[in-house]
């Protein structure tokens, strides 16, 4: 548990994701989407309209996640956006400054995100189970793709294999793949409670989103790393807020 709030959160020891820590991958999302979702509640019943307490609970995110995913999300947009070599993408992607793909996708993001979440009556349950399917969705980004880079980031110990699923060859694989199965069962149920039929299609276009991405980072990258995988978070529960905001 302290290992996947490390590799999630800032509220652990940072350290490289083991397979007992990609089993909390979700619990750790929906506890996130917990503390979201009752910003984002506790502001409604305190502010008229909804943009300040959309915008408190975007800000609280940020503050859970130590913005370590969107900073995912920017460097991400810098690496497979423009037209470079793969080699020079995961340089671009290792470097600490964010260029104008980056910053454009971050700020167009945040303001979709304060948008969706303006659009929706607050509801601490469909924050939960949006965030619980995203972190499950990166456990399945892990075990299906390799890591695309040979040495560095989370290329470390038994990770320098060159792919997840190779150094977790056992009961590791099943575990986690397990882990992640039953969070998107999870948070698909919960958001569908919470939201209707609306937060079921959002929950698909997440999953198609995470998907979509994860083809382009396979294609320009040869597999994922940790940016990818934060942009994975952002891009999916985006994705899942502005479908469940449709007007059906």
């Amino acid at each position: 548990m302290l290992a996947a709030l490390g590799f999630l959160t800032p509220f652990g020891p940072a350290r490289a994701p083991s397979p007992a820590a990609l089993r909390w991958f979700p619990l750790v999302g929906a506890a996130a989407g917990a503390v979201v979702g009752l910003v984002w509640w506790a502001a409604s019943k305190g502010w008229h309209g909804p943009l300040v307490p959309a915008a408190l609970a975007v800000a609280a995110d940020l503050v859970v996640t130590g913005m370590l995913h969107v900073d995912g999300l920017a460097d991400s947009a810098d690496g497979l956006l423009p037209h470079l070599s793969r080699e020079r993408r995961l340089e671009v992607m290792s470097q600490p400054d964010v260029g104008a793909f980056g910053m454009a996708a971050t700020i167009a993001v945040l303001l979709l995100r304060v948008a969706a979440l303006g659009a929706l009556r607050p509801d601490i349950a469909l924050v939960v189970g949006v965030w619980c399917v995203s972190r499950s969705l990166v456990v399945v980004a892990m075990l299906v793709l390799p890591y695309a880079r040979a040495t560095g980031g989370l290329a470390t110990g038994d990770l320098a294999t060159g792919g997840l699923a190779t150094a977790f060859l056992g009961g590791g694989v099943a575990g986690a793949a397990l882990a992640a199965s039953v969070g998107v069962a999870a948070g698909t149920s919960l958001a569908v409670w919470a939201g209707g039929a609306p937060a079921g299609a959002g929950v698909g276009a997440a999953v198609v989103s995470v998907a979509a991405l994860l083809w382009v980072a396979r294609r320009r990258l040869g597999g994922f790393t940790g940016d990818v995988l934060g942009a994975a978070v952002v891009v999916s529960e985006t994705a899942a807020l502005l479908v469940a905001g449709v007007r059906w």
